[in-house]
């Protein structure tokens, strides 16, 4: 069997300044985490898209839960999390509850890689 050599750490102090502090703070990385759990499901993703090519511009969550194949307690939840994460506005409107984008938030969405 062959190993492999072990390296020692570096000794020039130069190469091993801290890089100061980070240009993310804390709350803002929970912020940014938050929209990309909220992208990274499936189901969430086709709700935000069912809503963006509504021509109202807005949907009833009675007409979300034939598309997805899924039930309203299901849907409501990808809903609300699409919500909490700043990329849905929701008007209840007497029993029922409809979902709009809130403007400027898939632009603001296709920028928070690029201001890491």
């Amino acid at each position: 069997m062959n190993l492999l050599p072990v390296l020692e750490p570096a000794t020039d102090e130069a190469c091993c300044t801290p890089a100061g502090p980070p240009a993310l703070g804390a709350e803002e990385a929970k912020q940014k985490a938050l929209v990309f759990k909220a992208l990274a499901d499936p189901n969430r993703l086709r709700l935000l898209s069912i809503v963006k090519a509504d021509a109202s511009g807005e949907s009833c969550v009675c007409d979300l839960t034939g598309p997805l194949d899924l039930g309203q307690p299901t849907v409501s939840h990808h809903l609300k999390i699409l919500v909490e994460a700043g990329l849905l506005h929701r008007e209840k409107r007497g029993t029922w509850a409809y979902y709009s984008l809130v403007p400027g938030a898939l632009e603001q969405t296709a920028g928070l890689l690029a201001t890491l």
